[in-house]
């Protein structure tokens, strides 16, 4: 399991944006950075600043995934023909830990690594235990029997904040989720913009 760094709220404060649309985000009151110097001024940022930013706050949204997880994703993106944003934001969308935050099984992109980790999962019937399985069209996953009366669950389940999106069939009796087909960048519905464009041309040059 990845050791989480920063609090995903100072993830929030750090890029500026409230990238999870959360309603207690502190973003929503104070846009500044967090820390002693994080009212001051900004100047403008770079090409480079820019590309930075954007593959920070696409790592930061899927659970702060750490450089070296990223940038195996982002490799296998590149092998794929076609558009390399596309497929990079294809790629992490069929995390399993993606994917049981997208059915609302859990409220957060942490809770659902950790929901994952402590085998609450099963994938077509099989328990998975491990964050970055990924998941292909059709496979159906599910939150274990004895895990469904969890107060986690039952709580994520009723937030009005989010919507399960289209791509991904919720059966809320069966407590399962079918992932019907990978996204595209428009279909996947995140709360601020992401660019992966900018993520493309950042490892273009570095």
């Amino acid at each position: 399991m990845t050791k989480r760094t920063s609090a995903k709220y100072k993830i929030d404060r750090r890029m500026g944006e409230n990238i999870w649309g959360r309603p207690k985000s502190p973003v929503n009151k104070r846009e500044y950075g967090p820390g002693q110097h994080g009212q001051r001024r900004k100047n403008k940022l770079s090409d480079f600043g820019t590309q930075l930013r954007a593959k920070q706050k696409l790592k930061g949204y899927y659970g702060d995934l750490t450089e070296k997880q990223f940038r195996k994703i982002f490799a296998e993106a590149e092998r794929v023909r076609g558009d390399t944003g596309e497929m990079l934001v294809g790629l992490l969308e069929r995390r399993l830990d993606a994917v049981v935050y997208r059915a609302k099984f859990v409220p957060t992109i942490f809770a659902a690594r950790q929901f994952v980790n402590h085998g609450h999962v099963t994938v077509n019937g099989s328990r998975v235990n491990i964050a970055s399985y990924r998941v292909k069209e059709g496979d159906v996953v599910a939150v274990r029997e004895k895990s469904r009366q969890l107060s986690v669950v039952i709580e994520a389940l009723d937030l009005a904040e989010r919507d399960v999106p289209d791509y991904i069939d919720f059966d809320r009796n069966k407590m399962a989720a079918t992932f019907v087909r990978t996204p595209s960048l428009s279909d996947v519905p995140y709360p601020v913009q992401m660019e992966p464009n900018l993520i493309v041309e950042y490892y273009a040059k570095n």
